[in-house]
């Protein structure tokens, strides 16, 4: 197999998928108080709850995808998957309830295997050392559907708040034909392991993990870092309108920037970063990068400088490719598929966690009767925890294990 060839497909297939989740966070908000008939307060939450819903089901069905992965290959997973992505954005493209709109969430949630499965496939043709640079490639094609798909979503949005659904159906059903005929296989006899409904399930396959030395701390960190990160799409797009007063299209252009310089800063630095400091150095710098953009978003008042500081927030992208190397390289081969489950089932709970405590931090300080209004409460909190990430990071493991 070209691993170049292999490399350059995963990459696309990223880049194709993110670019229909990036078409659908700007038209939200509107989208939202349409189909409940509620104020930006009651919206910011109704997507909370959506958001957890999808990452429930990830929980849940995470891992036994992982295990899946590992048996049966990459290639039917990520070709089922993209099936089911692009029947749920049609059924979000019809909605008419809040309830079509929650259902279609769910099984989305079950189905979203797409980024979890494609770092395995990364880690599958990766040498151990080569794995950091791997997951900033895989960061960096995400980053940059993220660019396309926020600004082809404000756009869309103009027309009707139903247009980005449309095309992130047709996004994912494009890439779901593009992969039938080009993905390989990458999981061969030699790694393949048994499926087992007792490993499959999420408590048994964190006891599993969680045996490897020192990927206990190295998981905790990933849920923490994640609850604290997904402020981001928990509640940017309501934030920019309370905020800033920004429209759909200047939501757009705003996830747009942040996209672009993501994908740059891990495109080309998060290898020389893994060269000059090492993973775990890398991942600290990283995360303290974070602390001090989330301090700055919480008071910001300017959109100009929001947008400005964009570039410096962006930096902080090392820390997750980083982190993944750092749990990749102590998993042995056949266990790289379990794995990417459990990292997924982690971000799941995250997802869930973060989307609703964040919206509820947001309406109670945005609403009318709120005390003080202050929508950048969320990121505030989100300093917080990353303060905490920070301290189990640096904090001397226990004799035996390593980092």
């Amino acid at each position: 197999m070209d691993t170049r060839l292999a490399t350059a497909f995963i990459l696309i297939t990223v880049a194709i998928d993110s670019i229909g989740i990036g078409l659908i966070f700007p038209v939200m908000p509107d989208l939202l108080r349409e189909v409940a008939g509620a104020d930006l307060a009651a919206a910011a939450v109704w997507g909370g709850i959506l958001t957890a819903a999808f990452a429930l089901m990830q929980f849940l069905f995470g891992p036994i995808v992982g295990n899946l992965s590992d048996r049966f290959g990459r290639r039917p997973v990520l070709l089922i998957s993209l099936l089911v992505m692009a029947l749920d954005y049609l059924a979000m493209a019809v909605a008419a309830t809040i309830w079509l709109l929650l259902l279609a969430r769910v099984v989305a949630g079950i189905a979203a295997a797409t980024h979890s499965t494609a770092n395995a496939f990364m880690a599958d043709i990766s040498q151990p050392g080569a794995r950091a640079k791997n997951f900033g490639l895989v960061g960096a094609a995400f980053g940059i559907g993220f660019v396309a798909g926020p600004l082809i979503g404000g756009l869309l949005a103009g027309i009707d708040t139903r247009a980005p659904f449309w095309a992130a159906a047709a996004m994912a059903a494009a890439n779901l034909g593009f992969g039938y005929f080009v993905l390989p296989e990458t999981v061969t006899d030699r790694i393949r392991r048994p499926f087992t409904w007792v490993r499959a399930n999420p408590l048994s396959s964190f006891r599993a993990i969680g045996r490897l030395p020192g990927l206990g701390r190295l998981l905790a960190i990933h849920f923490t870092y994640t609850v604290a990160f997904y402020v981001y799409p928990s509640v940017w797009a309501y934030y920019g309108q309370a905020r800033f007063g920004w429209d759909p299209f200047m939501i757009g252009v705003s996830l747009a920037v942040f996209g672009l310089c993501i994908a740059l800063v891990q495109a080309f630095g998060v290898a020389p970063a893994i060269r000059l400091w090492g993973e775990k150095r890398t991942a600290l710098y990283g995360m303290l990068v974070d602390v001090g953009a989330f301090v700055a978003y919480g008071f910001l008042t300017s959109g100009a400088w929001a947008l400005i500081f964009t570039p410096i927030a962006a930096i902080s992208g090392v820390a997750g490719p980083a982190l993944g190397a750092l749990m990749s390289n102590a998993t042995p081969d056949d266990q790289q598929g379990e794995l990417q489950g459990i990292l997924t089932s982690l971000t799941a709970v995250a997802m869930g966690i973060s989307p609703l405590v964040m919206t509820l931090i947001f309406a109670a300080f945005t609403r009318e009767t709120a005390p003080i209004h202050a929508p950048g409460a969320p990121f505030l909190v989100s300093a917080a925890l990353m303060v905490v990430c920070v301290a189990i990071l640096v904090a001397r493991p226990r004799a035996g294990a390593r980092a």
